[in-house]
């Protein structure tokens, strides 16, 4: 599977799509956030938890990495604010995301790319739908 994500990631930088964004230090990569118009995640589609709230035309954003050294130093938050000007500034009015809320604390960050609903909050997301007890769906008007 991991050979034929490579070539799918590829395909997209060589379509000219911007697939995410990336948070730097000085000029290290330290963060990544991903995101698109939601018909470009057709998992998200046909997913029972993550499908789609109403027929909206929205962004989602669909995972972040943050490098280890860098996390708990508000990465995410940046990027997800980021996320937000850079979808407002393509025309979406609407994006949405599909953090982990998680019941236990620690919570291993390997399970968190999806990112966490407190940082959605603090960036002026609102849970619009839940599924899962652990799993909000979160959107922030842009407009």
């Amino acid at each position: 599977m991991g050979e034929k994500n490579r070539l799918a990631m590829k395909a997209v930088f060589k379509s000219g799509e911007v697939p995410g964004l990336i948070a730097y230090e000085d000029e290290k990569p330290v963060g990544w956030v991903q995101l698109a118009p939601r018909e470009k995640f057709p998992r998200l589609e046909t997913s029972r938890i993550l499908k789609p709230v109403d027929d909206q035309n929205v962004w989602s954003v669909s995972c972040f990495f943050v490098d280890k050294a860098y996390r708990k130093r508000g990465v995410s938050l940046a990027l997800l604010d980021a996320a937000c000007d850079f979808a407002a500034a393509a025309g979406a009015r609407i994006i949405e995301g599909y953090p982990v809320e998680p019941k236990k604390k620690p919570y291993p960050p390997v399970y968190a790319w999806v990112g966490f609903a407190d940082t959605f909050l603090r960036a002026g997301f609102a849970e619009v739908q839940r599924r899962s007890e652990t799993r909000p769906i979160m959107r922030k008007r842009l407009d």
